[in-house]
């Protein structure tokens, strides 16, 4: 009897880079879902494992910053609007 192999899902592309060669575009990425929350496990799994923590921090601190910036400027168009 032959011994069957689980089928493997479809192959990540940045399993075979190198670590630390995360492109700009999954770093974006994974800070977006990551800070909605709805991160996937491998995903976080390949961050840990082909990323370093730098660029992660980076555009973390810059989501942070375009975040707030948008609610400040939300909240100065809606008092303006309502005449505060």
């Amino acid at each position: 009897m032959m011994d069957a192999k689980p089928e493997e899902g479809p192959k990540d592309p940045q399993d075979d880079q190198e670590p630390g060669s995360l492109t700009f575009l999954t770093v974006v990425m994974s800070t977006l879902a990551a800070a909605i929350g709805v991160q996937s496990k491998a995903n976080k799994e390949r961050d840990f494992k082909h990323g370093s923590a730098g660029p992660f921090i980076v555009a973390g601190l810059i989501f942070t910053a375009l975040f707030v910036g948008t609610l400040v400027m939300i909240v100065r168009f809606v008092l303006s609007a309502a005449g505060a």
